[in-house]
């Protein structure tokens, strides 16, 4: 499957022996990513209307995929919500990479973070099993570019400074 160079690609952690390798999220009927925003909301005495000011984030992504049996990040998935993991075995690194930011020689921008899976449900449809869930963010944004060798199915992600 071609990718549109006008894409957002989402990459994930599947371990192979000791190292983790980076994979295309491919077989997803669902990625939506929302930011979440903090909020801090006031009405001071002498004003008529209430302010708010954006205080954080709190992102997540909601996902939700027809199970394929050769599929190595639905297998990890569905590993995570049939022995209901709990805690750091319950946490993946997604990647995404801008593919509209850079080149095939230099990379292209990407941002790298943990997110604990929450799985929520499965099974809900009569055409195909399936799993759905939330990734809700586990740590800091990691800043980098992504290189690929394969039409990017998998990816090489290396660290910048921002």
């Amino acid at each position: 499957m071609l990718v549109k160079r006008s894409d957002k690609v989402t990459f994930f952690g599947v371990k192979n022996g000791e190292t983790i390798v980076f994979k295309r999220m491919t077989g997803f009927t669902e990625l939506n990513t929302s930011k979440n925003p903090k909020e801090y909301n006031r009405q001071y005495v002498d004003e008529e209307f209430e302010q708010s000011d954006i205080v954080g984030y709190s992102p997540s992504m909601s996902f939700a995929f027809d199970k394929y049996s050769d599929n190595d990040i639905h297998k990890d998935l569905a590993s995570i919500s049939d022995n209901e993991l709990c805690g750091d075995a319950a946490v993946r690194s997604l990647i995404i990479v801008d593919l509209t930011d850079g080149s095939d020689e230099n990379g292209y921008k990407a941002v790298k973070r943990d997110f604990s899976v929450i799985c929520d449900s499965e099974g809900n449809s009569m055409d195909a099993y399936t799993y759905s869930g939330n990734f809700k963010v586990k740590g800091e944004k990691v800043f980098g570019v992504a290189k690929s060798e394969d039409d990017w199915q998998t990816i090489t992600f290396t660290e910048i400074e921002e």
